[in-house]
């Protein structure tokens, strides 16, 4: 079983579509994220994550539901920007 969690597309880097990456966040917390396999994914795009890669888009109601599923079970703090 794989546990993907949606962050916000907050910053994009690399212009080759094997090194794209970028900041993405998580209610919070900003990480660094492989961002090749979602070429179609751009600023402000929610992308579901992965071990550090993104792996899909994901639409921000489904997103921020899942945020509100976090908070709920004490595991996301603030909200999500």
């Amino acid at each position: 079983m794989c546990l993907a969690v949606p962050g916000r597309i907050v910053e994009l880097t690399g212009d080759e579509p094997l090194a794209r990456r970028g900041k993405v966040d998580f209610g919070g917390v900003v990480k660094a994220i492989n961002l090749s396999l979602v070429p179609e994914a751009g600023m402000g795009d929610y992308v579901l994550v992965h071990v550090g890669v993104a792996i899909g888009r994901i639409d921000e109601h489904e997103a921020l539901r899942v945020f509100e599923y976090l908070r709920e079970i004490g595991d996301l703090e603030e909200e999500p920007s």
